[in-house]
């Protein structure tokens, strides 16, 4: 008996298919030029975006004795490449990360046996004591994942897509892809869920080296600013505890995780010491509302003074020298002219604590 399957024939319908293509073409096309008008008019320009697969880049780069800065977001807005590369006669690797708990990335280097560089470390103890499941400390695995296992065709669309990235603006993925829109409606806020505070929208200008600096608009008072402001204080405010947990489980889950990564951090540190390399952990400026918040939290003789102390690193304080205290146009971070200067201020302080 012949198979049904093989005795089917699907018919093709006699369409201008050639006619239908071009038109298909022509809308994709002024669909296009429309949404990059209209990404223009909202004031984004066409910049790099900070992808997992550009870090991967530049961890592949480093070398047994780089200078590498890891962090947050004010490592890599307040720490000029070539301001440091002309004061420390070497140019560092970037591999800060915004909205990251740094300590993976202390970790993987610690266990690269090669290494025997320099690390300059950002060190907000809110961030840096973020738990496993927390979206800080995620971000940095986000990035280590990709470093080790992307394949050559993820390679081959990150390098497509930094070429349409510097061309195109509407390409920002953490403001204007589909899934960064939808996460902007606002859900409200039921006893069985509790939305996440709104991120801070795209306000930076990253290059290929993964140089790192604020846009002019944000520097500028202005609505991008304020939009910014806005929401430093939900971020770094600790989320409730989970309803479905009992407060002195909690309480419990939280100290001994804090406590291991305090013992963590030293041990990190000090297989990198062990073999002959240094890690400086700097508190990079932080000023109005949110710098009150964060010394409320986290004082400085706090985590700070005790992750130094455990670990045996040295340390660089921002408000501990007058020369190293700037403003932040947004609370936050430094503009592009001011992360210049700091930098070139930073660098006698980095050579001391590193023994030049």
């Amino acid at each position: 008996m012949p198979s049904s399957i093989s005795s089917f024939e699907r018919t093709i319908p006699g369409l201008p298919w050639r006619s239908l293509a071009l038109m298909a073409a022509l809308l994709t096309l002024v669909a296009t030029v429309a949404w990059e008008i209209r990404a223009r008019t909202l004031g984004y320009t066409p910049v790099l975006n900070d992808t997992p697969d550009l870090w991967a880049d530049w961890r592949e780069r480093v070398k047994p004795d780089s200078i590498v800065i890891i962090g947050d977001s004010r490592a890599l807005f307040d720490t000029d490449l070539d301001a440091m590369e002309q004061g420390l006669g070497q140019r560092p690797v970037q591999l800060a990360l915004v909205g990251s708990c740094a300590y993976p990335i202390l970790e993987n280097l610690a266990n690269d046996e090669n290494f025997h560089g320099t690390v300059i470390s950002s060190l907000i103890p809110l961030m840096w004591l973020a738990p496993p499941p927390a979206p800080p400390y995620q971000n940095s695995l986000k990035a280590l994942k990709r470093y080790h296992s992307r394949n050559i065709a993820q390679r081959a669309s990150h390098h497509l897509g930094m070429f349409l990235e510097e061309h195109l603006a509407f390409m920002k993925q953490e403001d204007l892809t589909l899934e960064q829109l939808l996460k902007r409606v606002e859900i409200p806020d039921r006893p069985s869920f509790h939305g996440p505070p709104p991120l801070p929208p795209y306000f930076q200008a990253t290059e290929r080296d993964r140089r790192t600096r604020m846009t002019e608009t944000a520097a500028k008072p202005g609505p991008l600013q304020d939009r910014v402001k806005t929401g430093w204080l939900p971020l770094f405010t600790p989320p409730p505890p989970p309803s479905y947990v009992p407060p002195e489980a909690f309480a419990k889950f939280m100290g001994a995780t804090i406590e291991q990564r305090f013992a963590d951090t030293a041990a990190a540190v000090k297989k990198i010491q062990a073999r002959g390399g240094k890690v400086v952990f700097v508190r990079f400026p932080v000023v109005g509302p949110l710098k009150e918040h964060e010394d409320k939290l986290t004082p400085k003789a706090g985590p700070w003074t005790r992750i130094i102390n455990e670990s045996g690193a040295a340390g660089i304080y921002f408000s501990d020298y007058p020369e190293l205290i700037f403003d932040c146009p947004e609370w936050s971070h430094l503009s592009g002219t001011d992360s210049v200067e700091f930098t070139k201020r930073l660098v006698p302080h980095l050579k001391k604590a590193l023994g030049r």
